[in-house]
């Protein structure tokens, strides 16, 4: 399944996550501090992980995942990552080309998916064609849409 929510299409039927199981760890890379806050914060309230991390682009998460690798560092291994396409230094292509080529060296399933601002075609379509891409979101995010995604890969 690939999912495409764009801005104003119906939210998503909440699913319940019926073994309560809460994600360990959840990655978010985007240099929009306005847009990582108020996730961060929707995540915390809604309780939807045990932790976070953030990163500015995706320079910082690649050097981050190639560290984890040297000093296999399993637990601080994301299970799920939601990444912006518009970036400074490495945009959210660029870091999915170079995570594509580690992401099978880590002992774990690690969901991707992207969430832009973009709602261009050409962006949706190269999405769905990568095998490494759960999912597109536009942004802004509903929080249901963020409950669902959570509550699935957990």
């Amino acid at each position: 399944m690939f999912l495409v929510k764009l801005k104003n299409s119906q939210p998503l039927k909440l699913l319940f996550n019926m073994n309560n199981k809460l994600i360990e760890l959840a990655c978010i890379i985007d240099d929009d501090d306005i847009y990582t806050n108020l996730v961060k914060r929707v995540i915390e309230t809604k309780k939807l992980c045990k932790n976070l991390i953030i990163f500015k682009n995706g320079k910082q998460s690649i050097d981050y995942f190639e560290a984890l690798l040297q000093n296999l560092e399993d637990s601080k291994i994301p299970d799920i990552i939601f990444i912006d396409l518009n970036m400074p230094i490495m945009d959210g292509w660029e870091f999915i080309e170079q995570f594509t080529k580690i992401k099978n060296r880590f002992n774990k399933l690690i969901t991707l998916y992207i969430v832009s601002s973009s709602i261009n075609p050409v962006d949706i379509d190269r999405a769905k064609s990568l095998n490494s891409i759960k999912g597109y979101l536009v942004k802004p995010i509903v929080i249901n849409e963020l409950e669902v995604i959570f509550n699935k890969s957990a």
